[in-house]
């Protein structure tokens, strides 16, 4: 793992004057999320710090006072040796100290950084999937009169999809994709990004590589470090997600409030270890090192982000919809949820081959969270005190997940599947995937 720059407590954290005025609610609120951080020994550093820092302070003061003590001494004429050598004195204990303080910096510091985002009130409380609460579905799964395939037998029997030679060039849990394939991964894509600009969101470009300090902001760092490819001769990380560049577009800034919200979308390949994964979902396309992912963000103020969170959801299940792919939203529990995340909405797409419900999207919102760790700040419009912004973030869609989905609820009993209305502008007009030969 790369070393991540170093930045000064009390920054990069949740808001240390949460954890100090309620440090029981908080415990309780890190438990439902499966954090079993003592906030105690952490509260014992801050206070052990703020007096070193006071005890610092008075030391500095009596420097700087005795200092002008020895001017006065020598333009009387007298000597100033003994004010000279407490002066000394005062500076050998500023350093010493100081370099305590530096040290407990960095104790509270790593500790605060593996700090998970509190959950907001409305989420349930759960360790895992099973606690997850089902919002709605739309559509309804086909009713096939033949047993369906999933997607990789779909797919290799259309010529379009070839796993066993993208192993050969990269090792496991890489894909290749050939003629229809290809352009239907570019034709989803596309798709998705014309959706999402005429709802607002502007295009993004953004690099692929991005620093340590990058994956830290936006909480990737040092949580999910064995998840993450790293080139380390650069010092670069490839992003798990555009959501990492994507916010980091504006660390370090104080945003205006009437230039908010802000909305990114962009299409980027996504770069994942998988850490932990191994026997789940190894076939196909479903969990692979590499794929392809529509991503929208939000930077707003912190009043709007959750009416910001529902419009996200919305935007990304209208992609299902123009698909005609039946999905369900579920609310995630605390146990389920991403590190920085204070909400969030999964959107899981029926999969015939499954008979259940899978994750296609994931949109939530991490309030200050990511904005505290990446100095995201914005001047309300009503003049006050500026105050960090709110990050949001929403797959829209996964494409590979998308193809999966596509080919699988769309299939027909002939081998071929059907090309829904709203994508075959973008694939030629053509209405049927049929076998191509190589």
């Amino acid at each position: 793992m790369a070393e991540v720059r170093r930045h000064g407590y009390p920054q990069r954290m949740l808001d240390f004057n949460i954890i100090r005025q309620d440090p029981d609610a908080v415990q309780a609120a890190l438990a439902a999320r499966g954090s079993d951080i003592d906030l105690g020994a952490l509260l014992q550093r801050d206070a052990a710090r703020r007096q070193l820092i006071q005890n610092l302070e008075a030391l500095q003061a009596e420097r700087n006072e005795t200092s002008k003590r020895i001017g006065e001494l020598k333009k009387a004429g007298e000597d100033a040796t003994e004010v000279m050598e407490r002066v000394r004195a005062v500076g050998d204990e500023v350093k010493r100290l100081d370099a305590e303080r530096k040290v407990i910096d960095e104790e509270i510091r790593s500790l605060v950084l593996t700090l998970p985002n509190l959950a907001h009130e409305s989420v349930p409380v759960g360790k895992d999937e099973s606690t997850n609460r089902e919002e709605r579905r739309w559509g309804t799964p086909r009713e096939l009169d033949f047993e369906p395939r999933d997607h990789v037998d779909i797919g290799e029997g259309l010529g379009i999809l070839d796993m066993a030679r993208a192993a050969k060039i990269s090792g496991a849990r890489f894909s290749a994709q050939f003629g229809m394939g290809a352009r239907l991964e570019r034709a989803l894509a596309a798709y998705m990004i014309d959706l999402h600009e005429a709802a607002g969101y502007t295009e993004v470009l953004t690099p692929y590589l991005v620093t340590p300090e990058s994956m830290l902001a936006t909480g990737q760092l040092p949580k999910f470090a064995d998840d993450a490819f790293f080139v380390e001769k650069d010092d670069l990380y490839l992003i798990p997600t555009s959501e990492v560049p994507l916010v980091n577009l504006h660390r370090d800034e104080t945003l205006e409030g009437a230039a908010l919200p802000i909305k990114y979308c962009g299409c980027t390949p996504c770069f994942r270890r998988e850490a932990g994964s191994y026997g789940r979902d190894t076939r196909g396309l479903i969990r692979v090192h590499q794929f392809n992912k529509v991503e929208m963000v939000s930077i707003t103020d912190a009043d709007s982000s959750f009416d910001m969170l529902e419009a996200i959801t919305t935007q990304a299940e209208s992609v299902l919809q123009g698909l005609e792919l039946p999905y369900r939203v579920v609310t995630l529990c605390t146990g389920d949820m991403g590190f920085s995340a204070a909400k969030t909405y999964d959107i899981e797409v029926w999969l015939p081959s499954q008979r259940t419900f899978r994750e296609i999207s994931s949109c939530s919102n991490c309030t200050d969270f990511q904005a505290r760790r990446a100095t995201i700040r914005y001047r309300p419009t009503d003049g006050g005190k500026s105050r960090f912004a709110h990050t949001l973030n929403g797959s829209g869609l996964a494409v590979g997940r998308t193809l999966v989905a596509l080919l699988e609820n769309h299939q027909q009993a002939d081998g071929t599947v059907v090309v829904p209305e709203s994508l075959r502008p973008y694939l030629r007009g053509d209405s049927t995937i049929r076998p191509e030969a190589r």
